[in-house]
């Protein structure tokens, strides 16, 4: 029966993670759709930000700006003595994933908006950020999230765009 259990919550957190990464999930709020971007060409990277991941449950930075079209290469560096990641999302898909994590602590994981640090390594997230508004990021590795190792980006609207609305959704 644990296998059964352990398949059915793989599959689900794989069809989570498929909903995640395209910026769709159910019972998300309107607006949610693609509301923290989508992964960025190698190309069109316009800035590096290298971010430290420590022991203290801590990023270095926490707060980062980006501007709405910028497409960021995040540098993720591990400090630490133990694994890290760094995960993008919205904090109710961060939360859904954070107890996942919790009960299946060895689940491996590679999608697009997120990297996994081991001790003294380095690791890299290409992002386009595509809609103002707020990104949240987060260790979700057990006891990391409850303990504070959180972050935030700020996504400023690009006016030069013309498509966009004159205000960020404030959540």
């Amino acid at each position: 029966m644990k296998l059964n259990t352990l398949v059915a919550v793989l599959s689900t957190a794989l069809l989570a993670s498929t909903a995640f990464a395209s910026g769709n999930h159910a019972g998300g709020h309107p607006g949610d759709s693609g509301a923290i971007g989508e992964p960025g060409n190698a190309a069109k990277v316009t800035r590096t930000i290298t971010v430290d991941m420590t022991d203290a449950m801590r990023f270095t930075p926490a707060d980062i700006s980006a501007k709405q079209g910028e497409t960021i290469r995040f540098v993720v560096k591990n400090s630490g003595q133990v694994k890290h990641e760094m995960v993008l999302g919205t904090t109710k898909e961060l939360k859904e994933h954070y107890e996942a994590m919790k009960k299946f602590p060895e689940m491996e994981h590679a999608d697009e908006n997120m990297v996994t640090v081991q001790p003294g390594k380095s690791g890299e997230i290409i992002w386009q950020f595509t809609k103002p508004g707020k990104v949240n990021f987060a260790c979700l590795q057990p006891g990391h999230y409850d303990a504070g190792m959180k972050g935030l980006i700020k996504v400023t609207a690009n006016k030069a765009r013309g498509k966009e609305d004159d205000h960020a959704h404030q959540h």
